[in-house]
């Protein structure tokens, strides 16, 4: 499992340039306003270069003209650049609108660029794939640069369209890397959501991205994960309590039994807080780690007194993944901070532009 080193957001909404080195665990946070969302999302986008989708979750958001920097620009082409830099690899992709004219669909995305290099610097001697307007090449076994085999869409990038991975057993394992990134951000709690009524009983060794299997998933962990830490981790918040997971048939439900109350209470009746916390145990206590594992905002709902566990769990999350939290609250940020591998960013806005308070615009060095 690759451990991520940097990542470099440029042309992205209110991220003109950006680049920053990662820890163990990240955690990022600042006013309203600052850019946190935008990064955010930005780190979707790269994620979704390799897990496909990626022109209709630009044209969810507007379309490439609204997701582009749109603050002063330099003469040239107007480009949104992801790039995420690892021990085993250094993958870029570079977007930008299609040629008015050319096609019915102004608004995608259209690939402009496209490199996947092992090593720093890039060279040509270590670039294993290289994709331009004017074609793709990729390394052979023997270190020669060949034109690439398949037919690309335009609008997608490489790892996406991998037909015949076995030819190419470097995009393949880059591209399973980044579809096992994990984003947690959005937990329905509303009383029509799947999260209160009885769920499919399948093995579930991760969580989907919104929470819908999560009784399957707490079962799993207690069969073939953390059972210990997932008790204590409840018995942190709740006291005395026990968490039950009632079968019938094909189906699981959660029920609480919490002492002084004399039936069980059921998932229906969970407070907004109490699912998810659940959920976010059962993303951070996951017996799959994630090589990033990224979490929005996992204070909404909660009592402050279930930051202090809640930290814990991060922490040692972070052991076993790479670990993204971004916050608006200040008391997790300290708590995150404490740990010897936590990296806290804090951003703000200069004259509209997303920046790091205390870090220049780094482009081409590496980062402090």
């Amino acid at each position: 499992m690759s451990v991520l080193d940097r990542i470099t957001i440029a042309g992205y909404r209110s991220i003109c340039q950006l680049q920053f080195k990662l820890k163990r665990l990240n955690v990022v946070c600042g006013p309203n306003g600052s850019g946190k969302s935008n990064l955010y999302k930005a780190l979707r986008l790269l994620a979704r270069t390799a897990q496909g989708g990626l022109p209709k979750a630009i044209a969810q958001e507007g379309g490439m003209p609204s997701i582009l920097w749109a603050g002063p620009r330099k003469k040239g082409p107007v480009r949104l650049l992801l790039s995420a830099h690892a021990d085993q690899f250094n993958y870029e992709v570079s977007l930008g609108l299609p040629i008015p004219g050319r096609t019915a669909f102004p608004t995608d995305p259209e690939v402009k660029e496209e490199l996947v290099w092992m090593g720093q610097p890039r060279r040509k001697g270590n670039t294993y794939f290289e994709r331009s307007l004017s074609g793709a090449w990729v390394m052979d076994r023997e270190g020669k640069r060949v034109s690439y085999a398949g037919n690309l869409n335009p609008s997608e990038p490489v790892l996406a369209q991998l037909r015949e991975p076995h030819l190419y057993p470097e995009l393949s394992i880059l591209g399973r890397e980044l579809q096992e990134w994990r984003f947690y951000d959005y937990f329905r709690t509303d009383p029509e959501s799947p999260l209160r009524h009885p769920q499919p009983s399948v093995r579930t060794p991760i969580l989907a991205h919104d929470g819908v299997d999560l009784a399957a998933a707490l079962q799993t962990i207690r069969e073939a994960g953390d059972a210990q830490m997932l008790e204590e981790s409840i018995q942190a918040v709740f006291p005395g309590s026990v968490l039950h997971l009632q079968q019938d048939g094909c189906s699981f439900w959660l029920e609480l039994e919490v002492p002084g109350i004399e039936r069980y209470l059921h998932a229906s009746e969970f407070s907004d807080g109490t699912l998810r916390y659940l959920c976010l145990l059962a993303a951070l206590l996951s017996p799959v780690p994630a090589p990033l594992l990224i979490l929005n905002e996992p204070e909404n709902s909660l009592h402050p007194d279930v930051l202090v566990p809640l930290a814990n769990l991060i922490r040692r999350a972070s052991e076993r993944s790479q670990v993204w939290v971004t916050t608006h609250s200040q008391k997790l940020v300290e708590l995150l901070a404490e740990d010897p591998q936590a990296k806290v960013m804090t951003l703000h806005k200069v004259e509209g532009e997303t920046r790091i308070v205390g870090q220049g615009l780094i482009l081409d060095g590496d980062p402090d």
